[in-house]
């Protein structure tokens, strides 16, 4: 389902929770009818953030609630299944990662330390560790899942 029917559905259950008729939510936001069933059926293809705003107000929502932003996505919820690391992960994580950043450093052919004019800034390089010790810890949690026998997975 996309964003865009997401997002018309909430509307049309806010509406309908408020026992408001599309006549008086169009007058709200200054839209005819027929185009409040429109917002609803997702059938707008391009949504004004400010439209979506006057939304909001009119059906005593946050604009976060209505664009679903404080709701769990599935990437985030999967993860939470995913199997804790080990001290000896964590260890092996960190191996990982200090061999890869001395790999990226100057003399090392350090493509990645450089974007064509001048060498990256700390902050750059330190968003890039972070980013990738991020990526090895998934990684990592993902291939013990994957790999570990269902006989030897904690519940």
């Amino acid at each position: 389902m996309n964003d865009n029917k997401v997002i018309g559905i909430k509307i049309f259950n806010a509406r309908k929770d408020l026992k408001m008729s599309r006549a008086e939510l169009g007058r709200l936001v200054n839209l005819h009818e027929s185009t409040v069933k429109r917002y609803e059926d997702g059938e707008i293809k391009s949504l004004d953030i400010d439209k979506l705003k006057e939304f909001a107000n009119a059906l005593n929502l946050s604009p976060v609630d209505l664009l679903g932003w404080n709701e769990k996505s599935p990437a985030t919820s999967s993860n939470d299944a995913l199997p804790p690391l080990t001290t000896k992960d964590e260890r092996s994580i960190q191996k990982r990662l200090e061999s890869v950043l001395n790999d990226l450093m100057p003399g090392n052919s350090a493509i990645a330390y450089y974007d064509g004019e001048e060498p990256m800034s700390d902050e750059d390089k330190e968003l890039l560790r972070i980013s990738l010790e991020n990526t090895m810890r998934l990684a990592k949690q993902m291939a013990k899942q994957k790999f570990t026998p269902k006989k030897y997975r904690k519940k």
